[in-house]
């Protein structure tokens, strides 16, 4: 689970774009003011569940004293046909925040499936990662999300770490001047260097880069790098990572493997909202 504040933040951003003037005129006309209701949440396809405490957060906004009970959590594998949850409150409530509250179930749950699917096809636990390749606004939530499938995040923002990337180096003139230069500015913190090619691996070793990001290398020049950097570096291999070809790339014993994919590509999940109509009627 998260902290509240980016779950809060991100549910008031998402009512605020959905309601406008802070009204459901379709809603508000068609069912009574004081009816009260209870609904099913069915997923339509097998997933990994995540994005609960958005999803509930989205009906106790518009109603303090909805229920929400949970028939499975944040990790868990759900099948299609199941019921994960149930929403107990004032049906108005419920009805205007269906959309909103699926729309966060969704998306993260697609998050944690898709990450499930790398981890298992990358055959070593702990070596996926996610990037910074997130949806605005909601990356601490896709974060958890990819946590919830088995993998593991890099960093949550640009204060979090020294990541030197292609156009610092190029800013910076070369590999050993980019890595002075962050020494200098923070001593003592880490450091990892963004490396194209071998000859820009040897040369971040020399520099004293604690770790090397990989990119868009091919599986032989990902294992050699590995061999280069063994006791001098951790490696992390990043760029056009697919399921078909991770676990190659894990099998080179790199220490992590990035994939922007989990958060910016990962298909949402099917899920549904039904309402007991026995229980949406005027008490």
């Amino acid at each position: 689970m998260l902290d509240d504040d980016p779950v809060h933040e991100s549910v008031h951003r998402a009512f605020a774009e959905d309601l406008g003037d802070g009204t459901d005129i379709t809603t508000e006309a068609i069912v009574p003011e004081d009816a009260r209701g209870t609904a099913r949440v069915v997923a339509r396809e097998d997933a990994v569940l995540a994005g609960c405490d958005a999803f509930e957060l989205s009906f106790r906004e518009l109603d303090g004293d909805a229920v929400v009970k949970w028939n499975a959590n944040p990790g868990d594998r759900i099948r299609a046909g199941e019921t994960v949850a149930t929403v107990e409150g004032r049906l108005r409530a419920i009805l205007t925040a269906e959309r909103t509250a699926l729309n966060f179930l969704q998306r993260l749950s697609g998050v944690a499936t898709y990450a499930r699917r790398f981890v298992e096809a990358a055959g070593r636990p702990d070596v996926v990662r996610d990037t910074r390749k997130t949806v605005p606004g909601i990356r601490a939530l896709q974060k958890a999300a990819v946590r919830a499938g088995g993998g593991t995040n890099h960093r949550m923002g640009l204060s979090d770490a020294i990541l030197i990337k292609d156009n610092h180096i190029a800013a910076a003139g070369s590999v050993t001047e980019a890595v002075a230069r962050a020494h200098e500015a923070r001593p003592g913190l880490w450091i990892e260097v963004e490396c194209e090619t071998l000859e820009q691996v040897r040369e971040a070793l020399d520099a004293g880069a604690n770790e090397l990001l990989l990119d868009n290398m091919d599986v032989e020049t990902v294992a050699r790098a590995v061999v280069l950097a063994k006791g001098r570096a951790k490696t992390e291999a990043s760029g056009g990572v697919t399921l078909d070809t991770i676990g190659a790339i894990a099998a080179t014993g790199v220490d992590s493997i990035s994939v922007g994919a989990l958060t910016h590509s990962a298909p949402a999940v099917d899920f549904s909202l039904e309402v007991d109509a026995t229980h949406a009627a005027r008490g």
